[in-house]
């Protein structure tokens, strides 16, 4: 698979490189704020940059025709109207998480936080001092699938990847649901899954969760 990276000079752009070299693909665009270099046209183009890049990376997938995996944070409504509307031409898939965990996680609360609906609620999560964002976007990913609103709580610490807690209480108990991210591999692994579901997949706005169910399909079948 030939694929494109914006923003491949950061730490996640870095890690984007490791884990599809790895994988046998082949890096053929590259782009970010001082200019980009391109090879032959990518099947896939990958952005977890910045969203201010956003229009950059549409206007570079609809050139090349080109899939795109998008995992930057702190989108806005004009931005999902760009992805909508590049979904009628090519496959996007669009998550603020990529871990597979988070995903899973995002399933699980959908279906059990009914049960704790009288119940307090909060979420906290801590990520590595460089995130601009606050809450993350897999914070307000958690409390859509719990289909309520609640206090965030938003720590900025050190290098962690990102940690996420959802926690239930009443009078005489304390239920947490939490994940944590032990490097940004994960997040890497998982934009891998989603290029190689766009390589098959028509034109849409996809979410990771998508992805994900293909492989349970692959697996019941």
């Amino acid at each position: 698979m030939k694929y494109g990276i914006v923003g491949h000079t950061g730490r996640m752009g870095q890690e984007l490189q490791k884990v599809f070299g790895e994988a046998g693909c082949s890096l053929v665009l590259t782009s970010n704020k001082q200019g980009g270099t391109c090879d032959t046209s990518p099947d896939v183009i990958v952005d977890f940059s910045s969203f201010d890049a956003l229009p950059g990376t549409v206007g570079l997938c609809r050139k090349h025709r080109s899939g795109l995996v998008m995992g930057t944070t702190a989108l806005k409504a004009q931005h999902f109207e760009l992805l909508q509307d590049l979904g009628c031409e090519l496959p996007v898939v669009q998550s603020f998480n990529f871990a597979i965990g988070v995903n899973v996680l995002k399933m699980i609360l959908r279906d059990y936080a009914p049960f704790f609906q009288d119940w307090d609620m909060e979420i906290s999560e801590t990520h590595h001092n460089k995130k601009k964002d606050a809450p993350s976007g897999t914070a307000l990913l958690l409390q859509d699938a719990t289909g309520r609103d609640c206090p965030t709580h938003s720590l900025r610490l050190g290098g962690v990847p990102g940690d996420h807690s959802v926690q239930f209480g009443n009078e005489g108990e304390v239920v947490t649901f939490t994940h944590r991210a032990l490097s940004r591999t994960v997040f890497a692994l998982g934009a891998l899954r989603a290029a190689h579901f766009i390589a098959s997949a028509p034109a849409g706005l996809y979410s990771f969760e998508d992805v994900l169910e293909t492989i349970r399909l692959s697996k019941d079948s």
